[in-house]
């Protein structure tokens, strides 16, 4: 059993800046994804094991980062330049590197960002 803990949520501006952070109970893999009301669930980001690879999903490539902190089984989602379109419950999630929810087993609770217009 992999928990997931999520901190960082919050209300920002258009333009803000917001940090999430997963802390979670081992090292592994980790993606984000995120939902909006009415919308489907959409990657975000993924991180390898090592924290050497990234990738992202094309609405937020070259505004979010993700990392991590290895010695804290920490990964970080730093979002740069947010727009009201970001506005979504963020999901982490582990088990894999990979694009599609599906291949993930475990689950964060979810963080609420806010981006105001």
């Amino acid at each position: 059993q992999v928990q997931l803990v999520e901190s960082g949520g919050g209300l920002v501006q258009a333009g803000g800046s917001l940090s999430l952070s997963c802390a979670a109970s081992g090292r592994t893999a980790m993606g984000w994804f995120r939902q909006a009301p009415g919308k489907e669930r959409e990657f975000v980001a993924a991180i390898s094991r090592s924290g050497t690879i990234t990738s992202y999903g094309d609405s937020v490539k070259g505004r979010f980062a993700s990392s991590r902190d290895n010695t804290k089984n920490t990964v970080y989602l730093r979002m740069n330049s947010l727009k009201p379109e970001d506005t979504a419950v963020y999901y982490c999630a582990a088990g894999s590197y990979s694009y599609d929810e599906r291949d993930y087993s475990y689950w964060g609770q979810g963080t609420q960002v806010t981006v105001s217009s």
